[in-house]
């Protein structure tokens, strides 16, 4: 091998030698790298934890202040547990039967006993009163709707902001004759229809000083087909054809949620 062979492959052997060191280096500024993305994990999946904690707390809280609302509301308007517990049973088959996630689902559940929570701003004159209401006494009953809407408003709780749709929606009528902003169709929150569906089955189920309780089958013929005052039009089509398929579900709600002198 001549000199300058060999001074050729020196060089290489320095250029070869040069770039492994470099290789060596961005291996080590990887291991780093890796490592501090490793720590940097750790700590978010530390704060995740903790973030997830908190909002579990605060959402149980949300719920605890939502039930007392529910136990005011309801005392006040001599209304049963029987019927809050129905009415949160029924939503939440109808929204399963509509195929609702189960997170979704069990919102509605949740959310559905504060429907009438507004009822906590009408005069007893009103709320309280046996004989039919004047059309002034009506407009101040109907009131409730947005009095609860306003009392549920405003939260950062996803499930108290759907309880104050709930509130303000549960009176609307798929044909828009309801109040209080006649809406129509798809314009009323679908949990606002289904509660109001499963409220209107529980009205007509229990026994009221003007009138007794129905039974089943006949509930399901006036929501079904009508009796001048309720009116299929009155439902989303859909929760109608949901109520067909699980209506044995609502009998065995009703029947297993029963109290003193419900029918």
């Amino acid at each position: 091998m001549t000199s300058e062979q060999q001074d050729q492959l020196s060089l290489y052997a320095r250029d070869l030698a040069t770039l492994l060191g470099r290789e060596r280096e961005k291996a080590a500024a990887l291991e780093r790298s890796a490592a501090q993305l490793q720590l940097y994990a750790e700590d978010l999946q530390r704060a995740y934890a903790a973030q997830q904690r908190y909002s579990a707390e605060l959402e149980a809280s949300y719920l605890d202040t939502m039930m007392r609302l529910v136990q005011a509301s309801a005392f006040r308007d001599h209304e049963t547990g029987a019927h809050i517990r129905r009415l949160s049973l029924y939503s939440a088959v109808v929204a399963e039967a509509l195929g609702l996630p189960p997170e979704q689902t069990r919102m509605i559940e949740q959310a559905a006993p504060l429907h009438d929570v507004g009822k906590i701003g009408i005069p007893d004159a009103v709320l309280l009163k046996q004989g039919k209401l004047d059309p002034d006494e009506r407009r101040l009953m109907e009131s409730h709707a947005e009095i609860g809407a306003r009392l549920l408003e405003g939260s950062a709780s996803p499930l108290m902001q759907m309880a104050a749709r709930i509130a303000w929606s549960h009176h609307e009528r798929w044909d828009g004759t309801g109040y209080p902003r006649s809406l129509a169709g798809e314009d009323i929150p679908l949990e606002g229809r289904i509660v109001m569906l499963g409220d209107q089955y529980d009205a007509l189920r229990s026994p009221r000083p003007y009138k007794p309780g129905f039974s089943h089958e006949r509930t399901l013929e006036i929501l079904l087909q009508g009796d001048g005052r309720t009116l299929p039009e009155h439902f989303d089509p859909r929760l109608l054809e949901a109520l067909r398929a699980i209506q044995d579900r609502f009998r065995a709600i009703y029947d297993d949620c029963r109290e003193a002198g419900d029918a």
